[in-house]
């Protein structure tokens, strides 16, 4: 019994290098994507226009094959909003190699370049830009259209790091849109002065956001003082990472941060999980007023906090708690095989597997956590499978919710209207005694 990639993609596979071909010889003019099946149960064909959803209607009502539209045979798939990523570390990300090997992407040395404000010349920023590269297109053929990660800047490094990634973003234009989150290590004393400094100069560089960790400052108000201040000046989101496991520091930082628009990103609260009960379902109550959105990690914590210790392991944010308190939540991946998590994947729809399998959503709330709550925590418009909405979308094969989180292998992902990755998974079985009088396929797609 084998189970491996396919070498023979079929008809899916061939109507997607036609589609391919077509969107490199010319702009498109419409897509039609056939025969979907939607998570209502429906089946249908979506046309596609430009950047945006033109039309929904039932299967084979959307013209014909005389009419000029590309069309994609998409019988045997599930047809969803496309996965956002709202919490990656690309800057960290695959450095999770062998001992003995040079980890160029852990700030480099002062010597190659102007630390401060970046240069790409060097090896160290070569790395952090071809891992971020690497990275963005993993999650990008795991379905994921929107990304966002965090970057250390300051200490040695500098803004290199943030240059390099800024340098893949525009690379990558087209294919997926990649925002970043400037994450300062001290924001607070004499220490801290450069800090601040350097997180200014990251947002006219280009961060979208300003983040970083306050439980890792000596003055952690301070620190969210300080971020909340760059925030305000330049009018950017703020996107900060915390364990949780204090009430009351997140009580502070729940007072200082209500109503503050652009809204007001923390995670991954694991420590949450490790409080009394009561305790959470209060600091839960209050993050719903000030309308802070939790983006939880389930496959695992993210480089940015002090790994845990053997007595007090990674947790998943209490997403049931937070969810009945009102608290918007959505859903992240964290680190990607670095020293954080060395067999992470990235994969957003494992993310939404892990909440539904761990009992803290039903597969459909788990899968908005990637997908719609994701989004609107990276501060984008919302995706649905309907009429004028952007044309993100992801087609599993499957033909139900739960049953594609459990086997998501074949994914085709539509960014900007266009086709953008597919992956194929074929399993094949050798001859079985009974095979034939049961009826069962020697082959499979999955």
């Amino acid at each position: 019994m084998t189970d491996s990639e396919p070498q023979e993609p079929g008809k899916a596979g061939r109507d997607f290098r036609d589609a391919a071909a077509r969107h490199s010889a010319r702009p498109a003019r419409s897509l039609v994507l056939c025969g979907a099946r939607l998570a209502d149960g429906r089946t249908v064909d979506v046309r596609l226009v430009g950047e945006r959803i033109e039309a929904v209607g039932t299967a084979g009502s959307l013209g014909t094959g005389q009419d000029s539209a590309t069309r994609i045979d998409l019988s045997g798939y599930l047809l969803l909003p496309a996965p956002a990523e709202p919490h990656a570390h690309y800057d960290t990300a695959l450095t999770a190699e062998p001992p003995g090997r040079p980890d160029l992407g852990r700030g480099g040395d002062s010597r190659h370049g102007d630390s401060r404000h970046g240069d790409t010349a060097d090896p160290a920023a070569e790395d952090v830009q071809r891992r971020t590269t690497e990275a963005a297109l993993l999650q990008l053929s795991q379905g994921a259209t929107a990304l966002r990660t965090h970057v250390h800047v300051g200490d040695v490094a500098g803004l290199r790091s943030l240059s390099a990634v800024l340098q893949a973003r525009r690379a990558l234009r087209g294919l997926v849109d990649l925002s970043a989150v400037a994450v300062p290590r001290l924001l607070t004393g004499a220490a801290g002065a450069e800090g601040l400094s350097i997180l200014r100069d990251a947002v006219k560089m280009g961060a979208a956001a300003v983040g970083g960790c306050p439980d890792l400052d000596p003055d952690p108000g301070g620190y969210v003082e300080a971020v909340l201040e760059v925030a305000a000046e330049h009018g950017c989101p703020v996107d900060l990472h915390t364990d949780g496991s204090d009430p009351a520091r997140l009580a502070r930082l729940a007072a200082a941060v209500g109503g503050l628009r652009p809204g007001v990103t923390i995670g991954p609260c694991g420590g949450l999980a490790r409080l009394p009960h009561q305790v959470a379902q209060r600091a839960a109550g209050q993050l719903a007023a000030a309308g802070v959105t939790v983006v939880c990690l389930p496959q695992g914590n993210c480089g940015v906090l002090e790994r845990p210790t053997p007595t007090v392991p990674s947790r998943t944010a209490p997403v049931r708690v937070l969810t009945a308190a009102g608290v918007a939540v959505a859903a992240g991946s964290g680190a990607l095989r670095d020293a954080a998590n060395q067999v992470g994947r990235g994969d957003p729809l494992e993310a939404a597997y892990l909440l539904a399998s761990h009992g803290e959503a039903r597969p459909y709330s788990a899968y908005e956590a990637i997908s719609m709550r994701a989004r609107a925590a990276m501060g984008l418009p919302e995706v649905r499978v309907e009429a004028g909405f952007p044309a993100e979308l992801l087609a599993v094969r499957g033909n139900e919710l739960a049953g594609a989180l459990s086997l998501a292998y074949s994914r085709i992902v539509v960014h900007r209207g266009r086709v953008v990755a597919r992956t194929s998974a074929v399993r094949e079985y050798c001859d079985l005694v009974g095979v034939r009088e049961l009826g069962l396929p020697r082959q499979s797609q999955g």
